[in-house]
């Protein structure tokens, strides 16, 4: 499935800082940086908040292709940060990443884990390491996710990045092949998810597969 396309109208904004933003917000708009390496400099733009909301509200949420309309020139971006006012939830600043149609973007693209592990049916735990992939990909092929059947998964199996099929245009850039799910014997699976996980994977997965446990500790 291709990535979903939203329009969303600019203007040129003149100045930066705190002032020209509160002379922004009451007017309904906020501020906006269009950045890339193909720009001289940052473009400075003002749009309306609630239009940014709904250009990202598909699917592809952050991997939405926005065609910006403004003077001097359309330009296709991806939304990649925005402020947000903590109690209103109001977006205050948003940062766009001008894209070119024949150029690869880095993005981050939702992992889902489809159907129910042999394993699992054994008596074994699914530990799913990732809940994202860093992929490369044309700005029109973004997926929307990439779905792998975990169903031939059997205990101690372990699922690694070189395992997936990637969509057609969509690759993968790491030396490493880490892991992204794993199936813990019932033993190891009493011990919790995140030690499960560090039990079955390599060796070289083991802290990154140990970082859950880690954060859940601070909690």
């Amino acid at each position: 499935m291709s990535v979903d396309t939203r329009t969303l109208e600019a203007k040129p904004r003149e100045g930066s800082g705190k002032g020209v933003a509160r002379r922004l917000r009451a007017q309904g708009l906020i501020p906006a940086v269009v950045y890339g390496k193909h720009l001289e400099k940052p473009v400075h733009l003002s749009v309306d908040p609630k239009a940014v909301r709904q250009a990202i509200n598909t699917p592809h949420k952050f991997n939405t292709l926005i065609n910006i309309k403004v003077e001097g020139g359309d330009r296709q971006v991806l939304l990649k940060d925005y402020q947000m006012e903590p109690v209103t939830r109001a977006i205050l600043h948003a940062d766009f990443l001008d894209v070119r149609p024949n150029e690869q973007v880095k993005v981050n693209v939702p992992l889902v884990l489809t159907g129910r592990a042999q394993g699992v049916a054994d008596g074994g735990l699914l530990t799913q390491a990732r809940r994202e992939i860093e992929v490369w990909s044309l700005p029109a092929s973004i997926p929307e996710r990439i779905e792998v059947d975990v169903t031939p998964m059997k205990i101690t199996e372990v699922l690694h990045i070189n395992d997936v099929k990637l969509p057609e245009g969509v690759s993968v850039k790491t030396n490493v092949n880490y892991t992204l799910a794993v199936i813990s014997a019932p033993e190891a699976a009493e011990a919790g998810p995140a030690a499960a996980a560090a039990a079955a994977a390599p060796a070289k997965d083991a802290k990154a597969a140990a970082a859950p446990a880690k954060a859940a500790a601070k909690k």
